[in-house]
């Protein structure tokens, strides 16, 4: 049975996958993309219904493709992946669906690998794993089975009609978390939230949205440092896009709460730490504010002033006199939401391309391993990298080092003429 042969296959076609099939087709590099399900397949089934996209629609796209409508809107989820199926369409990329990868191998005695998938094996001379990093649900082994009250990612929520009746506890407070619990609030339900350290950006200042604000401050190519990496946003497109404000979100009823440290006899333990980590936030929101005011003043900019801006409202009871234990029957709680983020799974790639814990080994997405590349990895490059305009850039840097290999090893020196002896 004949093997089918490749220069580089693509695993996952999402936007990373999508971007990498476009830069590959550039370069006149042969290549298959393969999807376990639909293109853009995470965007359709694994976020809530209301979900939008966290920047406007100008800023994050692809550069070949502008979506439909207002450029200053924050796109539904749906349209997101539509839009990535259309630009698949737009630029050729031979995507095939429905395929699962189940193992990558080296060839023995021989450069490639060797791609064993539900629909058969394909050789390839290069392999970029564009799964990115959002591939399982983390869920702290915190709540026993056991314990009488619903559990769930947020990568499973949908909409408040979902959930049984009660009191809702979301733990973490980056993106999903806070717009799931704003959510969940506006609908009626008791909802406490449990937030950590975070950065707390405006949505937008001075007539410019934040995204814009990072791009003229030179923020969105500032490399990866350890506490940059790990560093939770609390920002939002719902709504036509507004600044995360927790004081706020207390005043209008729910129940802030610090870091989620433990639980035992029915009863979550939570560190003291909610001022601490709101005020740092709030520390975050007014440096960028200071630097935006000073990059206007030292361009000339005729942007509105906004002093409003800087206004912090009140402390709430919560933030003042915290709440450090939480007993789940009387307050009451009926479902915990996990909004604590994903690890990665690379079971699959059986080749020395991982640390000891299962994380890609690589630099700007080019593997230790040879020959193996990895896209859609937060900070991949820059900051920018998990945004869809960001992405669409390291896979261009990551192409191109395909290209230069490429050429190396097309090489070969020229024979000089044997020349008999006299």
């Amino acid at each position: 049975m004949s093997v089918e042969k490749t220069e580089a296959l693509v695993i996952g076609a999402g936007q990373a996958g999508i971007a990498a099939s476009e830069h590959l087709g550039a370069n006149g590099i042969s290549h298959i993309v393969l999807e376990r399900k639909r293109i853009a397949e995470r965007w359709r089934s694994e976020r809530w219904d209301s979900l939008v996209a966290n920047g406007p629609a100008w800023h994050d796209r692809f550069p070949g493709r502008e979506f439909a409508g207002d450029p200053e809107a924050f796109v539904p989820k749906e349209k997101v992946a539509d839009y990535f199926e259309a630009y698949a369409q737009q630029i050729n990329a031979p995507v095939r669906c429905g395929v699962e990868v189940t193992k990558v191998s080296r060839l023995e005695g021989r450069p490639g690998f060797r791609v064993e998938t539900s629909d058969g094996v394909i050789e390839a001379d290069y392999v970029i794993s564009a799964t990115g990093a959002f591939q399982q649900p983390s869920i702290p082994p915190l709540v026993p089975a056991s314990v009488p009250v619903a559990q769930m990612h947020s990568s499973q929520y949908r909409n408040p009609a979902q959930l049984a009746e009660g009191a809702v506890l979301v733990v973490g407070a980056g993106s999903s978390g806070v717009q799931i619990a704003d959510e969940l609030l506006a609908s009626g339900r008791k909802v406490y939230l449990s937030v950590g350290p975070h950065d707390r950006p405006p949505r937008a200042y001075r007539g410019r949205d934040f995204v814009w604000w990072l791009g003229v401050l030179n923020k969105w190519d500032a490399e990866a440092n350890p506490a940059s990496e790990h560093t939770t946003i609390a920002v939002s497109g719902a709504h036509g896009g507004h600044t995360v404000d927790f004081r706020k979100l207390a005043a209008r009823g729910m129940v802030l709460l610090g870091r989620t440290e433990s639980f035992e006899e029915g009863a979550f333990g939570f560190a003291p730490d909610l001022a601490r980590n709101i005020e740092a936030g709030d520390a975050n929101y007014l440096s960028l504010l200071d630097e935006a005011d000073a990059y206007v003043a030292a361009n000339g900019l005729d942007l509105p002033l906004e002093p409003e801006a800087r206004r912090i409202g009140t402390d709430p009871a919560c933030m003042t006199d915290p709440i450090l234990s939480l007993d789940l029957a009387e307050a009451g709680i009926t479902t915990i939401l996990w909004a604590t983020g994903f690890h990665c799974n690379y079971s699959w790639l059986a080749v020395d391309a991982l640390d000891g814990a299962g994380k890609p080994r690589h630099q700007r997405g080019v593997s230790t391993a040879p020959g193996v590349y990895f896209l859609g990895l937060p900070w991949q490059t820059r900051r920018g990298s998990s945004f869809i305009w960001g992405v669409w850039h390291d896979a261009k840097y990551v192409v191109d080092h395909i290209a230069k290999q490429r050429g190396y090893l097309a090489y070969a020196p020229a024979v000089a003429p044997v020349t008999e002896p006299a």
